[in-house]
């Protein structure tokens, strides 16, 4: 795997400028629901530092200096969406939150096992965070906070992408082939996790909650679909 390119996509976007936000026209109901969604994934993209410190001490095939940096600038943007979202969420008149019950569980499920398991966790976080901004963005009025959403959400388009070529590169091991059966769980999980976290803002805005589950369903299908491989998508001959 040549990481070369992703560690040039990830310093080239570092020096991009925090966007602008503005406070949409909304209902009071509305704004109320998307403020209490904006607290929680702003605290779902905080805190990834233990990783990036990690990576540095891995000796797994697969990843070299390239692919080390371009993790630790994975988790800068990440750190930026922080940003980002806290800026909405102060827009909005919030306070960004200190702990919340779905993210615990992610960061509980990071703990439980290796590197290559938390990296797992974060591929199920890229996977609700483009579903769900992508509803988001789509469902605000045009204006700055629709348009910094959007720029999210293809930041983790792209995450998405970098953590499925890492799992390519496991292909062949035993690890690989875990991995592999523990990500349709986690994903499935996440996502249901997500849509009863938000079931509000989902309502609030007129969201089908069956739009929002074949939206994330379809990017848990994606995940598991490495650039370069055999689908993973489970059959009944596997």
């Amino acid at each position: 795997m040549n990481w070369s390119s992703w560690r040039e996509h990830f310093e080239a976007n570092a020096v991009r400028p925090v966007p602008e936000v503005d406070v949409p026209a909304l209902e009071s109901h509305q704004q109320v629901a998307l403020l209490d969604s904006l607290k929680k994934f702003q605290l779902g993209e905080s805190g990834e530092g233990r990783v990036a410190n990690e990576i540095d001490n891995a000796t797994f095939g697969g990843i070299d200096a390239d692919y080390r940096v371009s993790l630790k600038k994975f988790i800068a943007e990440e750190g930026r969406h922080a940003r980002i979202l806290g800026q909405m969420v102060a827009a909005l008149g919030g306070r960004v939150l200190s702990r919340q019950w779905s993210e615990r569980l992610f960061v509980h499920g990071r703990r439980l096992f290796g590197i290559r398991f938390k990296l797992l966790v974060l591929l199920a976080a890229e996977v609700i965070g483009i579903g769900f901004y992508g509803l988001l963005s789509a469902a605000l009025p045009n204006g700055k906070m629709a348009a910094a959403l959007r720029q999210i959400c293809r930041d983790e388009e792209a995450h998405l992408a970098f953590h499925r070529d890492f799992f390519a590169s496991q292909r062949g091991t035993w690890v690989g082939a875990a991995l592999r059966a523990l990500w349709w769980p986690l994903g499935i999980a996440a996502a249901v996790t997500v849509l009863w976290d938000h079931r509000a803002t989902l309502k609030a805005f007129g969201i089908p909650k069956r739009v929002a589950a074949t939206r994330l369903w379809t990017q848990v299908v994606a995940a598991a679909q490495p650039s370069g491989s055999a689908s993973l998508k489970p059959s009944l001959t596997s």
